[in-house]
């Protein structure tokens, strides 16, 4: 079994309030030095089987049509690395 990601963000034009809100409050928090926050979506896809080039062709078509408003989101596929007890490998 392999995992897929999805990251869905908004486009850079694209304004970002929660992003802002959270940048906003950094300072107050004790972070300093944060000079912009975006906020986005991560979808992990388990796929059965290997992630070939026609998995990921569908991947990314779910993406395109489903998971990703593409007026006003940019988003990546990449199969994530396996893990053994919690550490990557």
């Amino acid at each position: 079994m392999a995992r897929v990601v999805v990251d869905v963000m908004l486009k850079p034009e694209i304004l970002d309030p929660q992003g802002q809100a959270v940048q906003r409050a950094l300072p107050r928090l004790g972070f300093e030095g944060i000079s912009d926050v975006r906020q986005g979506k991560r979808f992990e896809l388990e796929v059965d089987g290997p992630v070939d080039e026609a998995v990921l062709a569908r991947i990314h078509e779910l993406a395109e049509s489903f998971l990703a408003n593409t007026v006003i989101e940019d988003f990546t596929v990449r199969v994530e690395a396996a893990e053994v007890a919690g550490v990557a490998k």
